[in-house]
């Protein structure tokens, strides 16, 4: 059984911390998510209804959204409002390839309907009938999402193409 927790741990937290980071923009809550969601999965008994990914990324997401409703982050947003106090993180290589990019920045300032599909689908290559039941919406709406996000991207990922080549 050991060896098994090791397993599950070796293959998904990586994944897993990433789609945390996605919903969140903080290293560290990502961590807390990825600790309390395998620490959860650990303690039920899971039935072979799925994929193990799919079904860790589903609480991990779920726990995400719960932890943005949450006062802990609420008091956080207010708090990095009105300080202009920047402290300078180190993070994991991971986490600052992902920030430096230009997709990646553009897609973490998208709102959160547009953000979830186009992670999940380019990302995380889930096919739109993944990330419909993965998400609990209609395909049809997973599609719309996907086509506004991009719609969002493209003028953002325009500019900041051009502002590169401007200053070249």
């Amino acid at each position: 059984m050991n060896r098994d927790i090791d397993l599950i741990v070796e293959q998904h937290a990586e994944h897993l911390l990433q789609l945390a980071y996605f919903y969140t923009k903080d290293r560290f809550s990502s961590e807390d998510i990825v600790q309390e969601v395998l620490i959860k999965f650990l303690e039920t008994d899971y039935e072979e209804r799925g994929t193990i990914r799919a079904y860790l990324s589903r609480m991990t997401i779920n726990k995400s959204k719960d932890y943005l409703k949450s006062w802990a982050y609420k008091k956080i947003q207010f708090k990095e409002k009105w300080s202009h106090i920047t402290a300078t993180k180190k993070k994991d290589k991971l986490l600052v390839q992902n920030e430096r990019t230009l997709i990646g920045e553009a897609v973490l300032n998208l709102p959160l309907e547009y953000r979830e599909p186009i992670i999940l689908f380019y990302f995380q290559d889930l096919s739109i009938h993944e990330i419909a039941e993965t998400i609990g919406l209609p395909q049809n709406t997973v599609k719309t999402r996907l086509r506004r996000a991009r719609e969002k991207l493209k003028p953002v990922l325009q500019d900041e193409a051009w502002e590169v080549l401007a200053n070249e």
